[in-house]
């Protein structure tokens, strides 16, 4: 190797005081340089190229950093300095190559990342080939919805007991990600009994239909454990919670109070009786809908009513119940849904409700 010698004591003047245009064409041709030689090289060479590259790399444009780390990412010798810096850039462009399927990248520079990054960077690292469970247990802990999914869709991604329950407690709101996560090949099952048990019919047919003839087996088996549990809640009595809410009104205290304290503890029964009163709809109709795969109808009679979000909160997390947890994302999505239903929009679906 004759050329990176040749131009090492150039390197060092533009290093220590070339201007970033200066910089940024050093970058570009000793990054070509090593691109094109890379198959050749020692580990010295690298080493020597990744000293001068980390100080002038960053001073290249935008595309050309871009374009480096797609090409870096392919190679099993790649600089290791040069290669962490760039996956710790906050523009995603450049990140998520890298990220993506960079082999030089160690899992403690991957779990520090994935600490510190957005959910692009999260994004990235959930697509790699390969997951730990010391980085899924970051991705879980922090991802939104896709990151959430691509990880649990990742056949090469390893799991912690932890992480699979709080998979599993996300899922009550993400017939997709039940999906995925009942379609691993790696589900305890225990986890497949507590997914099955918090999703509604149709996704446990669509997953029995879709899953592998062994696991279709332990979906229908879980589904015999749990039977008895399902028929229990479908058959609900709403006599007592029916006299309960009579005396409230009858004191003067059914209001929106009363309500969410239902909620918060997760009387189902009163909730629906009370909403129910509330809004002139039948027990048995608000029952149907609200028990459906959807929280719509909380928004819709809660926007009737008149009730603030805080209390149409505490009514959908009472839906599903105490061991289900939603995802932020989708919290803030029913939050925005419930701010921008207009009250006359909400007051016509009653009226058809009223009428069924």
């Amino acid at each position: 190797m004759t050329t990176a010698p040749a131009l090492i004591p150039e390197l060092d003047d533009i290093v220590r005081r070339g201007d970033p245009k200066r910089r940024a064409e050093a970058a570009r041709r000793l990054g070509e340089l090593f691109l094109q030689g890379a198959a050749s090289f020692r580990p010295d060479h690298i080493d020597l190229f990744d000293g001068v590259l980390t100080s002038l790399v960053p001073h290249a444009e935008l595309a050309a950093r871009v374009d480096l780390a797609e090409r870096l990412a392919l190679l099993a010798n790649a600089p290791r300095h040069l290669v962490g810096q760039l996956a710790r850039e906050d523009e995603v462009a450049i990140a998520g190559p890298l990220l993506r399927r960079s082999p030089v990248i160690d899992e403690k520079v991957l779990v520090e990342i994935a600490n510190a990054k957005g959910q692009g960077h999260l994004l990235a690292m959930a697509e790699r080939s390969k997951l730990s469970t010391a980085l899924t247990d970051v991705l879980v802990r922090r991802g939104d919805r896709d990151v959430i999914r691509c990880a649990a869709g990742n056949a090469g991604a390893a799991f912690s007991d932890a992480s699979f329950t709080t998979l599993v407690q996300r899922a009550g709101q993400d017939g997709v990600l039940t999906l995925r996560i009942g379609r691993r090949d790696d589900l305890p099952p225990e986890h497949l009994k507590g997914l099955l048990a918090g999703s509604i019919d149709v996704i446990r047919r669509r997953l029995h239909a879709v899953a592998k003839p062994e696991r279709q087996a332990e979906i229908k088996l879980a589904m015999k454990e749990i039977e008895g549990v399902i028929v229990q809640v479908e058959g609900r009595d709403f006599t007592a919670a029916q006299r309960a809410i009579l005396a409230l009104h009858r004191a003067g205290e059914l209001n929106e109070a009363a309500v969410a304290g239902f909620a918060k503890a997760f009387k189902y029964e009163e909730c629906v009786a009370a909403l129910a009163a509330m809004a002139g709809v039948k027990i048995v109709t608000l029952d149907r809908l609200i028990s459906g795969d959807r929280y719509d109808p909380i928004l819709i009679a809660s926007k009737t009513i008149g009730f603030e979000w805080p209390t149409v909160r505490a009514l959908i997390l009472m839906r599903l119940g105490p061991n289900r947890v939603p995802s932020p994302a989708d919290i803030e999505g029913a939050r925005v849904n419930f701010v921008r239903l207009m009250p006359s929009t909400a007051q016509r679906v009653v009226e058809f409700w009223k009428s069924r």
